[in-house]
């Protein structure tokens, strides 16, 4: 099978990885292939997905497996064992070789690797560093990637990894062991899983940056499966605040339950895209505005209301009787006001140490949406006479 056929055979299933969001700094600077239009031209039969930096930009990213072969069992998954389709494996080389021709080509800015498992995840993990390893000093590849850790993987192939990528990750798929035995019964949660998120913290933390890639350690990311067994919203976020707290994650992706023929799940119901959407608000609030667990209007099931944005919940409960003054408040009272954010907030604060914040074009020069946050504000003690929308 020629290497272009087995991307064909991937494509289709590559959607259960989220498309990645990358730090700034992990890519260089100038014209994306996505503004420059030669993402036009960008073959079909590729997976390949936009990311997004912290700036707006796009980024095309390949996101590929080293094999679609799997010796797990996991329920959900397209690629587990004993599904009846076609595998494809790269050997490292000619994985390796495609990321460069591509990128080459101003196709693709960087990689996305993952696996299946076979032969078990320590030889899996390995077969992922040479790959990484022939990129970066065979082909001293500089473009932006991520690496997977594998269920099972040793600590020195975690630092291995993290002296290659500019991110690893590893999928948590459920946020406790409970959740994680009904998705996929043959993985353990706490020892393939979690601790190895626990050693990109701790080897943050006691190795020098300069043995990471540029000089630099990676960041790291995990992904949860949404809406497959039941899993209560409170009971991901709870897992999700514990990971941003401890093992600094810089982002938890939610990946919302698609049913896939052949598989123990396949008569189950597809998770609402407003969950995932809902889930995603409130970890950006957990990480970036000050928000905590109890903060959230959870239903007596543990779920997030699906009509309700969770920081205008908060805001209809805490501030439509007592207002923010735009004039005195600080950074973490403004970031509680819809539509404002930090970006927005750092701007009020600025503009307050030139002058008084006076009116409502005021606010409008500074990015404030008034439907969203004109009733949770007053300006010089005054409301503001903004007619409210709650959607």
């Amino acid at each position: 099978m020629d290497t272009l056929e087995k991307f064909r055979l991937l494509q289709s299933e590559m959607r259960l990885e989220v498309a990645d969001d990358i730090p700034l700094s992990s890519v260089s600077s100038g014209q994306s292939a996505v503004e420059s239009g030669v993402s036009g031209d960008c073959p079909v039969d590729f997976p390949i997905s936009t990311a997004t930096l912290p700036n707006g930009r796009k980024i095309p990213l390949l996101k590929s497996l080293l094999t679609s072969a799997c010796e797990r069992n996991c329920h959900y998954c397209p690629f587990r064992t004993g599904r009846d389709f076609r595998r494809v494996t790269f050997k490292p080389e000619e994985l390796a070789k495609v990321i460069v021709e591509l990128t080459t080509k101003g196709v693709i800015q960087g990689a996305f690797l993952s696996s299946g498992i076979a032969g078990g995840g320590l030889r899996t993990q390995d077969r992922l560093l040479i790959t990484a390893e022939i990129l970066r000093k065979k082909y001293q590849y500089q473009g932006y990637l991520h690496l997977k850790i594998m269920p099972g993987a040793e600590y020195d192939q975690v630092v291995h990894a993290m002296q290659l990528a500019d991110r690893v990750s590893i999928n948590l798929e459920g946020p406790n062991t409970r959740v994680l035995q009904a998705l996929a019964p043959q993985k353990i949660f706490f020892e393939e899983l979690l601790e190895p998120l626990r050693w990109v913290e701790k080897i943050r933390q006691i190795l020098p940056p300069w043995r990471g890639w540029k000089s630099r350690w990676p960041s790291s990311t995990t992904q949860f499966v949404v809406g497959a067994v039941g899993e209560s919203d409170l009971e991901i976020l709870s897992t999700t605040a514990w990971l941003y707290q401890k093992v600094r994650l810089a982002r938890a992706y939610f990946s919302g339950f698609s049913p896939t023929p052949d598989t123990p799940f396949e008569d189950r119901a597809a998770c609402s895209p407003w969950r995932e959407h809902r889930l995603y608000q409130a970890s950006f609030l957990l990480r970036d505005y000050g928000f905590d667990l109890e903060d959230f209007p959870f239903t007596s099931g543990g779920n997030l209301p699906l009509d309700t944005d969770p920081k205008m919940a908060w805001a209809q409960i805490h501030l439509l009787h007592s207002p923010v003054e735009i004039n005195r408040a600080e950074k973490r009272e403004l970031l509680r006001v819809p539509g404002i954010g930090p970006k927005t907030a750092e701007a009020i604060l600025a503009a307050r140490r030139r002058h008084r914040i006076t009116s409502e074009e005021d606010l409008k020069r500074l990015g404030i949406p008034l439907q969203r946050a004109a009733a949770f504000l007053l300006v010089n003690g005054r409301r503001l006479q903004h007619q409210l929308r709650f959607w």
